[in-house]
């Protein structure tokens, strides 16, 4: 079997898998070989950085939570979240996780940043005159259903949109939302440092 990588920028309203009704990533403009699968997700209301392959130690090292590799995301909150805030979400808050049990996340990296520049997103955030948004970089070692999403809302900070930029040393760079590139093995082990 021949391994093979592919780095996609999973469009907003796609689901990170091949089948079901709506829409998937058999809807890219890409003809990926049958036994290739997403490495981990990213939920339907997400964007950004997915690795597609069919080498099942990557697939292993990327999802155990033992091997705690950093992802970063760039993450729209409605309202603008001052030093404290942001320390809480350094420091790690309590989410509840979808077995109703309460979690307590690792500490992050957590930045406010610049409007970055980003393809538009479709459809566009609804936005709202009277309350103000911002933009922060969040880096995690770990992967909780909808994390970055709870940790914002439990901080009073409502995610408005939600970008997977970076996984370890693995950017996504000028890559449109539906874009799909191809790596060598070589090349995607060095940049996630496996």
């Amino acid at each position: 079997m021949q391994q093979q990588y592919f780095l996609i920028y999973k469009p907003f309203g796609m689901l990170s898998q091949f089948s079901g009704e709506e829409m998937n990533l058999s809807h890219l403009n890409y003809s990926f070989p049958k036994d290739v699968y997403p490495v981990g997700r990213l939920d339907k209301d997400s964007e950004g950085l997915l690795i597609l392959t069919n080498d099942n130690l990557l697939q292993h090292r990327m999802t155990d939570p033992k091997y705690q590799h950093e992802r970063t995301y760039f993450v729209q909150v409605e309202g603008i979240p001052d030093n404290k805030v942001i320390q809480q979400l350094q420091n790690g808050v309590t989410i509840t996780l979808p077995n109703k049990k309460k979690y307590q996340t690792l500490p992050a990296k957590a930045t406010l940043i610049e409007i970055p520049q980003l393809p538009p997103r479709n459809p566009p955030i609804r936005e709202r005159k009277s309350i103000p948004d911002s933009w922060l970089s969040i880096t995690l070692i770990e992967g909780k259903n909808r994390q970055i999403r709870k940790m914002t809302a439990q901080i009073g900070y409502p995610t408005l949109r939600l970008i997977r930029v970076q996984i370890e040393n693995l950017i996504i760079k000028d890559l449109n939302p539906g874009e799909v590139i191809e790596f060598t093995k070589n090349d995607i082990y060095s940049k996630l440092k496996l």
